[in-house]
């Protein structure tokens, strides 16, 4: 019956949103970085309602500690926009965003850092519900509730804004 709680440590009503447990850590300089608010908001638009409650970290990283992620963990030897880290019960992770990359790619794109910041949020967020972006059909259904998320956040598209597609 809706409304009924759930027995355990855990319980929640079984109509309520799952609960967010959020992280912000800012390891990379700059007043350029959006405030924890703004990224708990983010963070909520792109959870999925029938998820459990997600702990999740966001950390905003330097050239040297993305370059170090990413060629630990990818075996890629250069810094990455964003690389996310699913915690192994599947309750939530780590999601980092090398700041320098990302506001390069916002010039590049022409698009405001933030704007850029929002999708990229949203991104790590995806993956760390169980999209992928490995196929084509996996990339399209990702992008598409990409999209979705983000213009309910009142983004644009951000493949249309580029031009570019993954």
């Amino acid at each position: 019956m809706a409304g009924d709680r759930s027995s355990g440590p855990r319980a929640r009503r079984v109509d309520a949103p799952p609960a967010l447990s959020l992280t912000v850590q800012y390891a990379a300089r700059g007043a350029d970085l959006p405030a924890r608010p703004l990224l708990r908001h983010w963070v909520s638009a792109a959870m999925q309602s029938n998820m459990s409650d997600m702990s999740v970290t966001l950390r905003f990283v330097d050239t040297a500690e993305g370059r170090a992620l990413n060629r630990d963990y990818r075996r890629k030897d250069a810094p990455t926009n964003v690389l996310a880290f699913v915690y192994d019960d599947v309750s939530g992770g780590d999601i980092v965003l090398c700041a320098p990359v990302v506001r390069r790619e916002a010039r590049e794109q022409k698009k405001a850092f933030g704007v850029h910041c929002a999708h990229l949020v949203v991104h790590g967020m995806l993956h760390l519900q169980g999209y992928d972006h490995h196929r084509q059909s996996d990339a399209s259904r990702m992008e598409a509730r990409e999209i979705a998320i983000l213009a309910a956040l009142g983004f644009a598209n951000p493949y249309e804004v580029t031009g570019s597609r993954r």
